[in-house]
């Protein structure tokens, strides 16, 4: 089922990677709430934002299935769907303040991408350690809103 896949590292600065149209020549949301930030994914226009838990370089892997593929919420701690809109098909990873880190041709039209977020367990008390990683699942569907699937709540100190 699975028609592409790649497994990366990126810099998450500010809390944040995108997957874009790059013909569309979008620009990143900067218009941030506490609740998109709860949510960890936002879109915009030919863009969705991935948000993950540190400000850190983070394994990161992008699937490209031809269909919806299962979803294993026992294996992350949060995961959220949004719609992604690739008029030109040209989907691209880009770091936030960074360039272009990978790069799929896919049919051109709407996607939705599921965002798994995990490992928050070993991230470090600082924040800056840690072995958090983010899976990125798209298939051409329909326009739809964002959904949670599974909220990570952090821990509250004791």
């Amino acid at each position: 089922m699975r028609s592409q896949h790649k497994s990366f590292e990126l810099f998450a600065d500010y809390h944040q990677f995108y997957l874009w149209d790059r013909g569309m020549n979008p620009e990143a949301p900067e218009d941030y709430t506490d609740e998109d930030t709860r949510l960890r994914i936002k879109t915009g226009p030919h863009v969705l934002v991935i948000q993950p838990e540190r400000n850190m370089t983070v394994a990161v892997e992008v699937e490209i299935h031809d269909a919806e593929p299962p979803c294993d919420t026992d294996r992350w701690d949060h995961i959220a769907e949004a719609s992604l809109h690739l008029p030109t098909g040209q989907l691209e990873v880009h770091e936030c303040t960074g360039g272009p880190v990978a790069d799929f041709s896919v049919e051109p039209g709407w996607y939705r991408v599921r965002s798994h977020h995990g490992g928050f367990d070993t991230i470090n008390e600082s924040g800056v350690e840690g072995n958090d990683r983010y899976l990125a699942a798209l298939w051409p569907a329909p326009p739809a809103g964002l959904r949670v699937i599974k909220q990570w709540e952090p821990r509250s100190p004791v």
